[in-house]
């Protein structure tokens, strides 16, 4: 669909021709569109205001308490040790190492505290 082209020139001849009138004349007249519209805005009831989102409340962290687990190659957790015994920990992976041919590690487990 083809749009209609705008003269500029006409436009901004149009509009310095209304700007001598209210210079001359002193009061500038709107056309009835404007005046036709701006009675159907006024006329139409104001809406309510919109609703505040309220804020969600955030979900407390919790606690967790650092542990060394002693795990089989299948991510098992055997024995659970805590977090200042490590050397007891390596020491039941490699006794559990040497008494089976699968290797057993250490890994930090962090678990929650209940309180």
């Amino acid at each position: 669909m083809a749009r209609k082209v705008v003269n500029r020139k006409e436009l901004r001849a149009q509009a310095d021709a209304a700007e001598a009138r209210e210079k001359a004349g002193g009061k500038k007249e709107k056309p009835a569109k404007e005046k036709a519209a701006k009675e159907t805005v006024a006329k139409e009831p104001k809406k309510a205001a919109a609703k505040k989102p309220t804020r969600k409340k955030v979900a407390k962290e919790a606690r967790l308490k650092a542990y060394w687990g002693v795990f089989n190659p299948a991510m098992k957790r055997l024995v659970l040790f805590e977090y200042a015994d490590k050397k007891a920990a390596e020491k039941k992976a490699a006794d559990l190492t040497a008494s089976s041919r699968a290797q057993h590690f250490i890994q930090l487990v962090k678990e929650a505290i209940a309180e």
